[in-house]
């Protein structure tokens, strides 16, 4: 159940950050996979920076966050 919870996180934090991140989009499907991964990116770097989330909505701002910053370096290479 707690990997389902999180893939849900991950999308919807896919779908917050391209709508934060405009400009050329991957489309719906490109953004919620990049939230996935942008999720496991968040928590890594948020860990790292001693920032740690409780709950859904700190889950789901985490989350975002991750998805923001794998947007902007995805957007920044291509």
């Amino acid at each position: 159940m707690y990997l389902i919870t999180q893939i849900l996180i991950g999308i919807l934090a896919g779908w917050l950050a391209g709508k934060i991140m405009r400009g050329r989009g991957f489309g719906l499907l490109g953004d919620l996979v990049v939230g996935i991964v942008g999720s496991l990116l968040g928590g890594f770097v948020f860990g790292l920076l001693g920032l740690y989330a409780y709950g859904l909505i700190g889950s789901i701002v985490i989350a975002t966050g991750g998805a923001i910053l794998l947007l902007y370096l995805i957007r920044l290479i291509r």
